[in-house]
């Protein structure tokens, strides 16, 4: 909105030009974001429900009885926001509608007395990656050049065709992974936001100075996205309201995301990664997210239906194996995750964007 506001005053107010500026735009967003979710988070917790403790966690008597779902909050700020702020198509304001209602099946989850089963929650996931992935493939062959799908990948200069129906495939398990290996990440005070939060600050960079700029991405030889810049506006708006609620949240905590917050965090850098064009981008934002919380689910899915166990002796997510086994404290487990994952992030990003 405001956007095309700038548009329609800057004949009147030349400085209004600087409304339809994506440099202004996404430092509005990412502050807004921040300053709201910072100042009205903790007046809101009395609506919100209490933790019961996550069962198998070292920390569910710690957590036990602290104000949870306030992903509620800090998500509808960030879909208000990103409408107000960004210049949407359809494709952003169905990935937003999907990243808001996958938010709102994980709080009425976190309001419920005894949680709800996991085949209930899996039905959900479903229908809401199959809807996103519809959503892109429909939306992208629609806005590309020859009609095709592509993805792009490092060791290749021109990017690769490929169907529909793999691509919705893909597609959905992007986000299913991303949704939960988020999820069981959310176990440390502050965890699973800080690494969130350098994802969201790796694709905002990915959007707005690659991929959204044309003679960048054409001397990078990567795709140009024409709507990067909006999708940065997007994606920092997130990351300012995620900075607000890791104001409260960091150890320790007095206040908890829930699923209400994992999940849609998860949805969204899934659905980022997959609007880039290149999938395994995932391994540069969320590396660290998907061994802690990945390996515990393949653990868990091969031990229930295959009979098949591995890692006995690890425990999973894996920061409660290192807070177990090897004593780290919460402050070191949050503290050294986050550089693994900034090391792997800027290796990742050399691989990805200059061994083309």
């Amino acid at each position: 909105m405001i956007y095309y506001l700038g548009g329609m005053l800057k004949g009147i107010w030349g400085p209004a030009r600087l409304l339809q500026s994506y440099a202004v735009l996404i430092g509005l967003a990412l502050y807004t974001g921040f300053i709201l979710t910072r100042i009205h988070l903790p007046k809101l917790y009395r609506f919100l429900p209490c933790d019961r403790g996550r069962e198998f966690t070292l920390t569910k008597e710690a957590a036990k009885g602290k104000p949870t779902g306030s992903g509620v909050i800090f998500v509808t700020i960030f879909v208000i926001l990103s409408i107000l702020f960004a210049p949407v198509d359809y494709l952003q304001a169905g990935i937003l509608l999907l990243t808001w209602l996958m938010m709102l099946t994980g709080f009425l989850d976190d309001r419920s007395e005894k949680g709800w089963g996991e085949y209930i929650k899996a039905f959900l996931d479903l229908i809401i990656t199959v809807a996103a992935a519809l959503l892109m493939m429909r939306y992208l062959s629609s806005t590309s050049a020859d009609g095709n799908l592509s993805f792009w990948f490092p060791f290749f200069s021109k990017p690769i065709a490929i169907p529909s129906w793999l691509y919705v495939v893909i597609s959905v398990v992007m986000l299913w992974v991303s949704v939960n290996t988020t999820n069981c990440t959310d176990g440390v005070d502050g965890l699973s936001s800080t690494l969130v939060l350098v994802a969201l600050f790796t694709m905002g960079f990915i959007f707005y100075i690659i991929l959204g700029h044309k003679d960048i991405a054409s001397y990078l030889l990567v795709p140009h996205l024409k709507d990067g810049a909006s999708w940065a506006i997007m994606t920092f708006c997130l990351a300012g309201v995620l900075m607000g609620y890791l104001w409260h949240n960091a150890f320790p905590s007095s206040v908890l995301m829930g699923d209400a917050g994992s999940r849609a965090l998860g949805f969204y850098i899934g659905a980022s990664v997959m609007i880039s064009g290149n999938p395994l981008l995932f391994l540069a934002t969320s590396s660290i997210i998907f061994v802690n919380g990945g390996v515990g689910l393949l653990k868990v899915a091969l031990k229930r239906f295959f009979h098949i166990c591995i890692f006995e002796n690890i425990r999973f997510p894996l920061h409660d194996h290192m807070r177990k086994n090897l004593g780290w404290s919460p402050t070191q487990v949050l503290l050294k995750f986050l550089i693994i994952q900034l090391l792997i992030t800027v290796a990742m990003m050399g691989i990805f964007f200059k061994l083309r």
